[in-house]
């Protein structure tokens, strides 16, 4: 049983806004977020990732690594995918995470095969592919009358279970995962005009 006290570090990102780095790619911003299963919100950190990179699974160690959270038991991400197909490697953030790893979609789907087939070539293509099919595999869940789908590294498929509905107190989103896409949207909004601004100007 998952006691109220239990916290969990969620993980999602945004992509809407303009941020960029140097070289003038698409940056996704990654929040991180600690919160108690009792839906107390416990500590934040951020991180980037480059739009259509490969770059998405150390972003994630990154945080891991940032937010320094011994106390935190399990790790729940918003998406195997993020910033269109920086595919994650599961296993080596739970090795990185030493704890349980556990991704948490929204949208029945067919798949990623198809898209990722449609927007690469080549060995860019052959290597989302080879890292989506490495992915464990995709379960329902019955969260509040609302189906989530669920992939897990380093615990049983009973316990993740447990996890997703303990962490979720209404509507189907796990409560960390949806405080850090709140974040990672305002950090998004944010970002750019951090990058913008002149630190000697007036």
């Amino acid at each position: 049983m998952v006691k109220s006290g239990a916290r969990a570090l969620g993980i999602a990102e945004s992509y809407g806004g303009d941020r960029a780095d140097r070289d003038g790619r698409r940056r996704s911003t990654l929040a991180a977020a600690v919160v108690r299963a009792d839906r107390v919100v416990d500590g934040l950190a951020y991180e980037a990732c480059t739009v259509g990179g490969t770059d998405a699974t150390a972003a994630v160690r990154s945080l891991l690594e940032t937010a320094g959270r011994p106390d935190v038991r399990y790790v729940l991400l918003g998406a195997v995918a993020p910033a269109w197909y920086n595919i994650l490697d599961l296993s080596r953030i739970h090795e990185a995470a030493d704890r349980p790893v556990i991704a948490v979609t929204f949208e029945e789907s067919g798949g990623l095969e198809a898209g990722i087939r449609d927007a690469f070539s080549d060995s860019e293509r052959d290597e989302r592919l080879e890292r989506y099919r490495s992915l464990p595999e995709r379960r329902p869940v019955s969260v509040d009358g609302e189906t989530v789908y669920v992939r897990h590294v380093g615990c049983e498929v009973g316990e993740a279970e447990e996890v997703v509905r303990a962490f979720t107190p209404e509507g189907g989103r796990p409560e960390p995962v949806r405080v850090a896409r709140l974040a990672a949207r305002a950090g998004d909004a944010y970002a750019p005009s951090v990058d913008d601004h002149d630190p000697g100007g007036e």
